[in-house]
C-alpha cells in the first residue's frame, strides 16, 4: 500500500467541503515564504499558474496539492497533514474571509512509509 505524502483533518475536510460549494473545484499550493509565511493555500483549480518548477504530491478531498521543487527538497522526508486553526493569515487563500486559516503538521516517514511513497507528478 502506498503511503500518502499529503493528508487532511477532518475540520480542515470539513472546510474544504465547504469551499468547493462556493467556488467548485480547488486546487492547493505550499507556500514557499511569500505573504503568510510558508503556509498552504487554497484556490480555484487553474487560478494559480503550474510548470515545471511545480509539483504535486497527491490530492486531499479531491484537490491537488502542488509545491515547488526546490521546497520539496526539503519536505520530501515529511508526511504533511492540512488543518485549520482560527484567524486570519494574510494570504489570497480562499478560507481567509472565513476567519481561519490553513496549516501544515509534519512529520517524517517511518523507514516502511519511505519505502512505499506515493509518486509526485511534475507540473500541472
Amino acid at each position: 500500500m502506498e503511503t500518502k505524502r499529503v493528508l487532511v483533518t477532518e475540520k480542515a475536510a470539513e472546510i474544504i467541503a465547504q469551499l468547493k460549494d462556493k467556488h467548485g473545484e480547488l486546487m492547493f499550493h505550499q507556500s514557499g515564504g511569500c505573504c503568510d509565511g510558508s503556509a498552504p493555500m487554497c484556490f480555484e483549480k487553474g487560478e494559480l499558474m503550474l510548470d515545471d518548477n511545480d509539483v504535486c504530491l497527491g490530492s486531499i478531498e479531491g484537490c491537488d496539492f502542488h509545491m515547488s521543487r526546490d521546497q520539496f527538497e526539503y519536505w520530501k522526508h515529511t508526511q504533511l497533514t492540512i488543518d485549520v486553526t482560527p484567524g486570519i493569515g494574510s494570504s489570497f487563500s480562499l478560507e481567509i474571509p472565513m476567519g481561519i486559516r490553513f496549516l501544515i503538521k509534519s512529520r517524517l516517514y517511518s523507514e516502511e512509509e519511505a519505502e512505499h511513497l506515493e509518486p509526485i507528478r511534475i507540473g500541472s
